[in-house]
């Protein structure tokens, strides 16, 4: 029988997970807490891949005090050796009577042999606590054990009227300090920044996580990396002294026949990494590049393009979520777009739903599925 004290541990455990949202990449999100009755013995977060897991760090907070307890944990303990030994194990060498865990682990390593592990061990399981609280931690990782594809985030600021730059192309700052700020915390939560070569050669971004702008995280653990930045580039057009191949790894898409180019042999010789894949008339091959970028393990994906970029991901219904920062400004007619989509008729409106609207500053922000 699952009581409400259940659900409160697991809730803590969600919570606590929560705080790794910046820094557990490559690694899923995952809290734990091992508790008796209504106390709580030990409860921690993974913070960073290489270290301890959640429940190996709040086993260690409980210490002897475990044998007996419940664990609850957000994610299906692992069972196998990786950089960290399985958590399963320490599960079952620590005494614990009961197991929570919300959400079945994707990976194939793991995917159930975790639990199996736990009840030939004679250790009581329960799975489904706050499923669905627990799935929002991971959404990346949860597709890309499943499809093989990160989840991917538009991010666009917008004017009133729907657009992002003046004619000239000018566009700083369409939105306030505190839509910003949002966008350094969005940024540090993804795994890769992935940009057209238009955007870099008009804005010349860095793309980098500013952790002076991020401003209070609260209790979450502090970024300790950059995102992979990913330029889409067909003629490999990006110049060497580009900011954005500064302060970290940088991921180039361009068409194969382009690999043989002298730039392109000129940002190899600095370390950029080049990858050919197919283009066709609207553009680069989106879900080409989108496969790629799982199979090098990249779970979340913030999109940060021109209108050409970014109408390809939604004309090709590969958004997962819109973020929408949206200035009580206009910038009128003649003003760039948000994204080229040459729809003919009210028959080929792209619907979307709204899942979260809140007020940064002067500026709204939308987050957005399709419908």
């Amino acid at each position: 029988m699952i009581t409400t004290r259940d659900r409160a541990f697991m809730a803590r455990a969600v919570q606590l997970a929560w705080r790794g949202r910046y820094s557990t990449h490559p690694n899923p999100r995952v809290g734990c807490v091992i508790a008796r009755g209504d106390r709580i013995l030990g409860e921690s977060w993974h913070e960073r891949a290489g270290e301890a897991h959640a429940e190996v760090r709040a086993l260690s907070l409980a210490g002897t005090a475990a044998r007996g307890s419940t664990a609850y944990v957000t994610l299906e303990p692992c069972s196998h050796f990786g950089r960290t030994p399985p958590c399963a194990k320490a599960l079952i060498e620590a005494g614990v009577a009961r197991v929570f865990a919300a959400t079945l682990d994707p990976n194939p390593n793991v995917s159930g042999r975790g639990l199996e592990m736990l009840r030939a061990a004679g250790i009581r399981v329960h799975v489904g606590l706050l499923a669905g609280e627990a799935a929002k931690l991971n959404p990346g990782f949860m597709k890309r054990m499943t499809s093989g594809r990160p989840w991917v985030r538009l991010k666009m600021a917008a004017s009133l009227d729907g657009r992002t730059a003046m004619a000239s192309g000018e566009s700083q700052w369409i939105t306030g300090p505190e839509s910003r700020s949002d966008v350094q915390r969005l940024r540090a939560m993804s795994d890769a920044i992935l940009t057209g070569v238009g955007t870099v050669l008009a804005d010349d971004p860095s793309l980098t996580v500013r952790r002076e702008e991020m401003g209070d995280i609260g209790s979450a653990t502090e970024p300790g990396r950059q995102p992979l930045r990913v330029i889409a580039d067909r003629d490999t057009r990006t110049p060497a002294s580009a900011k954005i191949f500064r302060g970290g790894k940088v991921q180039v898409f361009c068409a194969t026949a382009s690999l043989a180019t002298s730039a392109a042999q000129d940002l190899a010789a600095l370390g950029i990494r080049l990858r050919g894949v197919a283009w066709h008339d609207k553009g680069v091959n989106v879900a080409e590049m989108l496969d790629t970028l799982g199979d090098i393990g990249i779970n979340e994906v913030l999109v940060e393009a021109g209108p050409t970029l970014a109408g390809s991901f939604i004309s090709e219904d590969l958004v997962d979520e819109l973020w929408l920062y949206q200035a009580p400004v206009f910038l009128g007619s003649t003003g760039r777009p948000t994204a080229n989509l040459p729809l003919e008729s009210m028959a080929d409106k792209i619907q979307w739903q709204v899942l979260d609207r809140r007020q940064l500053g002067a500026d709204q922000r939308l987050i957005l599925a399709r419908r």
